[in-house]
């Protein structure tokens, strides 16, 4: 297969809008399964995890594909709930069209306009199939209303429907004025004349579409004007430009449960739709500039990898350059480590097909890199180019996980590392405070999917809570204290003296050591280990046993004895002196304040501002984002662990949002009283 007759599409859009039935939609038409399989029944070919199954819903990327007039057409299944944005934006840089699928009924919802900014910066050519049109209370007017009024004047209806939902029975094709009709679930449209009372809303369709089109020519307005209407070949011709200049965004409709539209699309992706030839290599890391060119050098980027129970770890590719053939050594960029690209093969949902070469534009997969993650290039020897990474949302929620188990800990700590280079919108961290291994993720379902897969995939049961809270504690007054460390039982003893006075310092400043000794109170060679321990001391809290910040210590006098002092009875010295200090020094406890910014319809502004007040949060700032309003907030960290939970209870799903750590602040003292009492409980 050559390069100008490959199609790569990704299919995008909020969940639910029916992207995983579209795409089956357009693998049975095209003649690869005998029938449509049903989210319903879990027999899709995309969605084959237990997990999605089970959900029914799109969990990940899914590759599968399909010949249509001799062009081979590749579909990235890519997931559409907020939980799993993160695939999708991966799976939008190895397409060259993203095809947003829109629902009839639901029309533009909140993570259509999210993708729809991830495909703006990705510079990928856009195109719009309104599902769901055969569905009750579904309206193409309406649907189309809110693509202008999300989108621009840049969408361009190349489609309208004949009948209205589940009397819809056909389209009609606007470059071309013909109908097509369709009956008897036989997905392959018989084509007809419009039908006569739809004569003046074709026209002034088909109209606001050359309209819309010839603006992008300036040859084909001039004449235009004149009164030279562009044939069938010049409008394929424009629209197909505008489409990767971004300049036109054409719209198509149908059903992919009755099978009305399908045929008509894959034609679209086919004539219209762009070859990798035509869209240029994404930006680079390192490297001055990478030509699409099918006989250069081989440069791929790895857009997802997988986890197989059978062959472990596969890794799916776009080759944005050159070929690969089964066996070819490639190395990995930036890391120099030379990789034999054994198990060569194309994805058709789970199943996999051998495949001896990769030609420039196509979409493959390779088993057993185990080193290499998503994000990385492969690339011939000698190739200079590395592509950059693609950004992914940050995590916005997080669990504490347990190995049920206690041997299952160092496995638990294992699978937590391959789930993490499976997705990059996850995060582990280690909380040595706490004790607890925080898993970090987009939400709720994100987060109960990734605990679920540690079960199948990896045999790792884990216990999951809330994670506690990193407080901090402060200092608000200055003090001397002595730490004073004597022991003698026979022999030679202990003994260290350190006087330190303890200072409060500004927010964020962390901590200082001075050194102030004069005479040689204390011998040159002690001063660490007393900074040692006061840090350890401050480390383990003044209040609730969180550590002690933004605090300056300096040792200024002290004693020894010349054959009992050491290392360790200064340390101890230090930390004694902390203790001593203790609530002289005022402590007051600290709270992690996070910034939130929240992206909701207007109609939800209201109950989001109230809840953010009953949360002690201080609303910076409110602004406009397209059709959605945007809440600026900074709140207590303590108060959002569940927010993604919150926000979808007062949307109904139509709320987004990102977290970012702000800074700590002082804790309201009714507040922290809780804190404190709950630690001495504990202690108890």
């Amino acid at each position: 297969m050559v390069p100008e007759k490959i199609r790569n599409v990704v299919l995008v859009g909020h969940g639910g809008s029916g992207k995983t039935s579209l795409a089956e939609a357009l693998l049975f038409t095209a003649g690869v399964t005998t029938r449509a399989g049903r989210v319903e029944d879990g027999n899709t070919v995309t969605d084959f995890e237990p997990e999605e199954i089970e959900r029914q819903i799109s969990l990940s990327v899914a590759l599968a594909s399909f010949t249509w007039k001799g062009h081979k057409v590749n579909i990235i299944d890519a997931p559409g709930y907020a939980g799993f944005l993160g695939d999708a934006r991966s799976a939008l840089r190895a397409a060259d069209l993203a095809l947003f699928v829109v629902s009839g009924v639901d029309g533009v919802e909140v993570q259509t306009e999210i993708l729809w900014e991830m495909a703006t910066e990705e510079g990928i050519p856009r195109a719009v199939f309104i599902n769901k049109l055969d569905r009750e209370r579904s309206s193409y007017a309406r649907t189309l209303s809110e693509l202008h009024e999300a989108f621009g004047k840049r969408i361009a209806p190349v489609h309208m429907p004949i009948g209205t939902e589940h009397d819809l029975s056909g389209l009609i094709r606007m470059v071309s004025n013909r109908a097509h009709m369709y009956s008897g679930g036989n997905p392959m449209g018989s084509p007809a004349d419009p039908p006569a009372e739809l004569a003046a809303t074709v026209q002034e369709t088909h109209t606001a579409l050359v309209e819309s089109v010839v603006e992008t020519d300036d040859e084909l307005m001039e004449k235009y004007f004149e009164g030279e209407e562009p044939n069938r070949e010049q409008m394929v011709e424009v629209i197909h430009q505008g489409m990767l200049e971004s300049e036109v965004f054409p719209v198509l409709i149908g059903s992919a449960t009755k099978l009305i539209g399908i045929d008509t699309l894959a034609d679209f992706i086919v004539d219209f739709g762009p070859n990798p030839l035509e869209h240029s290599a994404p930006p680079l890391a390192v490297g001055d500039e990478l030509a699409v060119d099918p006989n250069g050098p081989a440069v791929a980027y790895v857009f997802k990898t997988i986890s197989d129970p059978y062959v472990g770890r596969v890794s799916l590719f776009r080759v944005f350059s050159g070929g690969i053939k089964a066996d070819d050594e490639l190395e990995q960029a930036g890391h120099g480590t030379k990789l034999r690209m054994h198990n060569l093969f194309f994805m058709q949902g789970k199943e996999h097909h051998d495949a001896p070469e990769v030609v420039m534009g196509d979409i493959a997969a390779v088993a057993k890199l185990d080193s290499v993650v998503a994000g990385d290039t492969l690339r011939s020897h000698g190739a200079n180019a590395q592509l950059a990474r693609v950004p992914f949302p940050k995590p916005v929620m997080s669990l504490a996980v347990f190995p049920k188990a206690a041997q299952d800990e160092e496995k638990l700590s294992t699978a937590l590392a391959r789930l993490v280079d499976e997705d990059p919108t996850l995060a582990v961290e280690r909380r040595a405070e706490t004790k607890e291994t925080v898993l970090s993720g987009l939400g709720d379902t994100h987060l109960d999917v990734t605990v679920a897969r540690l079960a199948r995939k990896f045999g790792v049961d884990v216990d999951t809570a809330v994670p506690t809270v990193p407080y901090r504690e402060t200092i608000t007054a200055t003090a001397e204290a002595e730490g004073k460390h004597k022991k003698q039982s026979g022999g030679r003893g202990q003994y260290g003296v350190a006087f330190v006075r303890f200072e409060p310092l500004p927010r964020g400043s962390g901590y200082e050591f001075v050194n102030g000794i004069k005479g040689g109170s204390i011998p040159r060679q002690y001063i660490p280990a007393v900074d040692k321990g006061i840090q350890e001391g401050l480390d383990r809290g003044i209040l609730a046993g969180y550590p002690t910040i933004d605090v300056r210590a300096t040792v200024f006098d002290g004693k020894y004895h010349a054959v009992d002092s050491d290392e360790l009875s200064f340390r101890m010295a230090g930390i004694l002196a902390v203790r001593a200090a203790g609530t002289n020094l005022r402590p007051a406890l600290l709270e992690p304040i996070v910034k939130a910014t929240i992206r909701v319809p207007e109609e939800y502004m209201g109950d989001v501002i109230g809840d953010l007040n009953a949360k002690r949060g201080r609303v910076l700032g409110m602004d406009s984002d397209g059709r959605l309003r945007v809440v600026t907030a900074e709140v207590p960290l303590a108060e959002m662990q569940r927010y993604t939970i919150d926000l979808r209870s007062i949307t109904g799903g139509r709320g987004i949002f990102e977290l970012e750590f702000d800074h700590y602040q002082e804790m309201p003292q009714n507040e922290a009283d809780k804190i404190i009492a709950s630690a001495k409980r504990a202690e108890d």
